[in-house]
């Protein structure tokens, strides 16, 4: 096995520098991955949201080998038994009509940009509303929707027929939109924006405003889908159904595929010629995420993410009482933003060396994205780290924070939950199970219990 320096040397000579690496990771399993010289790191960014289920899970493991001695691949002139169950199941999880699969997130909102457009094309309407701070992706017209300057900077034209409104103000929205206006596009969460999650009153009114403009409302569920923030899409918090969302990241635990689920209203729009994908729902991707789907039901990964997103928060902000540059937290589920006041960089550097990988967005937040089935030991273990990194960040050394601590009020702060993070709900759907309890979380590794392929 090479070293890091030696895999850093190949990547500056043959690898083109649209990222930055910090890392040479060689194996993960879990919630813990392993760099080149042996080092082990709680992964509490997850792929950016990829890996829900942890690394190398032995249900997906198994359902990705038994297809690919099976039937990797065929083209989309033919049926594949695979693409049909997993769009029933995805329509039957949310908005009941049908599903179409690339292999990205930027592939999934193109794909939701040109149903609006089709779908508006007779009416004249093209144009597509999305919020200031947004992310949707890096092709030119995702780019082109993407409420972010740094993300179009220097590709100039942009594609045309997209304006911005201001998050969470729907009085904004409204005059964004005009009589070409096509759709609103918005996340339920804005992950890249900095984990800020939308207020219900804006939620709703949304779906409102386009019922009464007579527009489509479209959900990017790209980072806040697949139960991340304990629910299997991140509009279900609000009791609100747009007319199709995106789908990619954590649908295939680390297999690339992409989707769009759409309702009934728009489930035809799209007939043949009009869009397509050479490797769209592959046999191979769509076995991969059946497999994370029944992983999620199977360990009650919905409500176990509600309950461990509120317990972190509330321990982040007894930390945000105890560091004066720590300023907020926010999120929904296990998609926790920590504010601070100047960059966030350092901090998440200093949490990287003390062996806790996280990521700032937006500039002064830390992103924590930990996989759903992340145990209570390692969430303790994680705070434990962000606690200790903070007193460094913060030029506090080891005994000047044990006497602080001492000095500290005994009594906890009373804590309010942040965002979305409000108790599980009765009639949640997570299939017919019963919720296994903490110890019972272990996967089986049995045959009884992998799931079809």
């Amino acid at each position: 096995m090479m070293t890091t320096e030696q895999i850093t040397s190949l990547y500056e000579k043959h690898v083109i520098p649209t990222y930055l690496p910090r890392l040479a990771l060689v194996r993960g399993k879990g919630t813990k991955v392993w760099d080149a010289e042996g080092k082990v790191y709680l992964d509490f960014l997850a792929g950016i949201s990829v890996l829900n289920v942890g690394h190398s899970h032995p249900y997906v493991l198994e359902a990705i080998q038994a297809q690919a001695a099976q039937l990797v691949h065929v083209s989309n002139i033919f049926y594949n038994e695979n693409q049909a169950l997993l769009a029933e199941k995805l329509a039957s999880l949310a908005l009941g009509g049908k599903c179409f699969f690339c292999n990205s997130g930027a592939e999934a909102n193109e794909a939701l940009i040109k149903l609006a457009r089709l779908w508006g094309h007779d009416a004249g309407k093209y144009g597509v509303v999305t919020m200031r701070n947004s992310f949707h992706g890096r092709t030119l017209a995702t780019a082109a929707a993407t409420g972010q300057e740094k993300v179009q900077k220097g590709f100039d034209p942009m594609p045309e027929g997209f304006s911005l409104a201001d998050f969470n103000d729907l009085g904004s929205v409204e005059s964004a939109v005009t009589e070409k206006t096509a759709a609103v596009l918005v996340e339920a969460v804005q992950g890249e924006g900095g984990v800020v999650p939308a207020e219900p009153e804006f939620f709703k009114g949304l779906r409102a405003l386009c019922d009464e403009r007579e527009i489509l409302m479209l959900c990017d569920e790209v980072q806040c889908g697949m139960g991340r923030t304990g629910r299997w899409f991140g509009f279900q918090n609000y009791d609100v159904e747009p007319d199709a969302c995106s789908l990619a990241k954590a649908l295939g635990a680390g297999y690339p595929i992409g989707a769009i689920v759409t309702a009934p209203k728009v489930a035809d729009v799209f007939q043949p010629g009009k869009h397509a994908s050479t490797f769209g729902g592959t046999p191979l991707a769509c076995a991969a995420a059946l497999a994370v789907l029944k992983v999620i039901e199977l360990e009650g990964l919905l409500r176990k993410t509600k309950n461990n997103g509120r317990l972190f928060v509330e321990e982040l902000r007894k930390l945000v009482d105890k560091y004066e540059r720590l300023v907020d937290v926010r999120g929904a589920g296990l998609m926790v933003g920590l504010v601070v006041d100047g960059e966030a960089r350092p901090l998440v550097d200093i949490l990287m060396e003390m062996g806790l990988i996280t990521l700032d967005t937006a500039g002064n937040v830390v992103r924590f994205l930990p996989p759903l089935n992340v145990s209570d030991a390692e969430l303790e273990e994680a705070l434990e780290i962000i606690d200790e990194a903070c007193a460094e960040w913060h030029g506090i050394a080891p005994a000047e924070e044990e006497e602080r601590d001492e000095q500290e009020d005994t009594e906890d702060p009373q804590i309010e939950a942040v965002g979305l993070l409000e108790p599980s709900e009765p009639g949640e759907r997570e299939g017919d199970l019963d919720i296994p309890s903490d110890d019972e979380l272990a996967v089986a590794t049995d045959e009884e219990n992998m799931p079809e392929v």
